[in-house]
């Protein structure tokens, strides 16, 4: 997958992208017990695991500092999901020379300013005050986060408190993401999968021709090549201007196009993508090479169905 691009935001409330920080815990202690080569092969395997996951939910790791690692995602869902993920992992992992060994993960959605390949802002500050609060086998995010959530995901919340920060009028509410299985925490907030989910499809509508995306058909172009399966005769989108992918249950749009592609999700600010990618969600439109308000006939409605 090509680095995720971020791009200076301010003012842009639509390209905002979820900061994560995973720290391994007591790495100091472990230097102590087990001594520096020791020590390092375990934190290195469990940094290894981390990336690994980053990657495999369409996330990008900005940097590496010693024991901990700072990644990016497109939204609070795949960040939500990695989170969980990692905490499963480690916590499956076997103990380092009988040392237990565990991790702590704070994230925060936002803007985000890039300067060469790092990231600041206010967005990656507060998720790094998320990460310093949580304790080992905890994920902790802020509440404004948590509402980007699906309802799914949400019941597998517990808001803790509000935490006082600088600059922030009455603080900052934060949540714990409750990902382990036990008496009081029976669902894992990141396993989006449920009876049902493989069953859901993406309807597209252009022009009043219906296309649909699914498990049996989990790939569709769209451009002005005849070769295309959703063709458009709009001179400001590229020959293969985009196409759209099934992953699991999730829908992402990959555009490919000079121009750009246009999104819309509901009554959000509309979002352009350029040669990059991001995930559909509910409804919303795709315009190609052009906002939507230039030639809402040219738009591609679509619809996200079942699971």
């Amino acid at each position: 997958m090509p680095a995720m691009k971020c791009q200076d935001t301010r003012g842009s409330p639509s390209d905002r992208k979820a900061v994560l920080f995973a720290d391994v815990c007591g790495s100091t202690s472990l230097y102590e017990m087990l001594g520096d080569q020791r020590a390092f092969a375990a934190i290195s395997e469990r940094l290894d695991m981390l990336r690994k996951l980053v990657f495999e939910n369409h996330g990008t790791v900005v940097k590496n500092m010693g024991d901990e690692i700072m990644c990016i995602f497109w939204d609070a869902v795949s960040a939500t999901q990695a989170a969980c993920e990692m905490q499963a992992a480690i916590g499956a992992c076997p103990a380092a020379d009988g040392i237990s060994v565990g991790i702590r993960i704070g994230f925060h959605c936002g803007q985000v300013l890039q300067r060469e390949n790092d990231i600041f802002g206010d967005t990656v500050n507060m998720a790094a005050r998320m990460a310093g609060i949580a304790q080992a086998g905890q994920i902790i995010t802020t509440a404004d986060t948590a509402s980007m959530l699906p309802s799914i995901m949400r019941t597998s919340l517990r808001g803790l408190s509000t935490l006082p920060v600088k600059g922030k009028k009455g603080g900052v509410e934060i949540c714990e993401v409750l990902w382990q299985e036990s008496d009081d925490m029976t669902v894992m907030a990141g396993n989006t999968h449920h009876p049902g989910a493989d069953a859901s499809s993406l309807m597209l509508v252009h022009r009043g021709e219906r296309f649909v995306v699914s498990a049996a058909s989990p790939v569709i172009t769209l451009g002005r090549d005849e070769q295309a399966d959703i063709v458009t005769g709009n001179p400001h989108a590229s020959r293969m201007h985009a196409r759209i992918e099934r992953r699991q249950d999730k829908y992402a749009l990959i555009d490919m196009s000079s121009n750009g592609s246009y999104v819309a999700i509901r009554e959000e600010t509309e979002v352009r993508l350029r040669r990059e990618e991001m995930l559909l969600r509910e409804r919303g439109t795709i315009s190609m090479g052009h906002p939507h308000a230039k030639s809402p006939m040219d738009s591609i409605e679509f619809f996200l169905m079942g699971g």
